[in-house]
């Protein structure tokens, strides 16, 4: 039996209910119709199919699983409002899994659409992945050893600024503070530690080029 003939068909479970019968004893009436059948030298395997199931001890079964003409033939064995309710219910579930079955592609032209939809999805959710990894490299912060070398780098400059002027001790914190608010407007951070390490040579050479403002060379000649 084929997949699509297995989705075919209901559970003795499902039509134990259906019928209001107990599950037993449509098992019991199952293997006397499996016997009928068997004697009259007509495939049974058309109407009923042994199969297994988990109960709610999940515990493994027996059940069977009844083909459209395997309903119809516990449906003739009703009578009155419960025969023509399970018929109602059985051919609307049947009508159901023929609408299902012919929505899914079966020609090699459906077939390759469907592979390339999902070869696009699978794309466009790499391209996601590159995309955010690019973003994460780079806005990732300078390391620690980095910001060591930019922190002494600054102190270099102003050292270099103080002896190259002859300034007085005064003017250090007067330098620092200028440069280190020019490296953060320049480079758009909030601190020091916040510079993307992509940016961490362009820092480099802001700092030995840098030159303090007009507003702290004025307060520098004040000192």
């Amino acid at each position: 039996m084929n997949t699509l003939n297995l989705e075919r068909t209901l559970t003795s479970n499902e039509v134990s209910k259906m019928i209001g019968k107990e599950h037993s004893k449509l098992m019991r009436d199952i293997r006397t119709y499996i016997t009928y059948l068997d004697e009259a030298k007509i495939g049974s395997v058309d109407f009923f199919i042994d199969s297994t199931y988990q109960d709610s001890k999940n515990e493994t079964r027996p059940n069977y699983l009844l083909t459209k003409q395997g309903c119809e033939m516990v449906s003739n064995k009703l009578t009155g409002a419960k025969g023509v309710q399970f018929t109602a219910m059985y051919v609307s579930r049947f009508n159901k899994m023929e609408e299902d079955l012919k929505a899914i592609p079966t020609s090699p032209r459906e077939l390759a659409k469907l592979a390339l939809a999902a070869n696009e999805e699978v794309n466009e959710r790499v391209d996601k992945i590159d995309t955010r990894l690019t973003e994460i490299e780079e806005n990732k912060p300078i390391n620690t050893e980095d910001y060591g070398t930019i922190g002494r780098n600054v102190s270099k400059k102003v050292h270099k600024i103080i002896s190259e002027r002859h300034l007085e001790v005064e003017a250090r914190k007067l330098l620092f503070k200028d440069l280190n608010s020019s490296i953060k407007q320049v480079f758009n951070v909030p601190n020091r530690g916040r510079i993307k390490d992509k940016d961490f040579e362009k820092v480099l050479d802001f700092i030995r080029g840098w030159e303090p403002s007009s507003v702290t060379n004025a307060k520098l000649k004040e000192l």
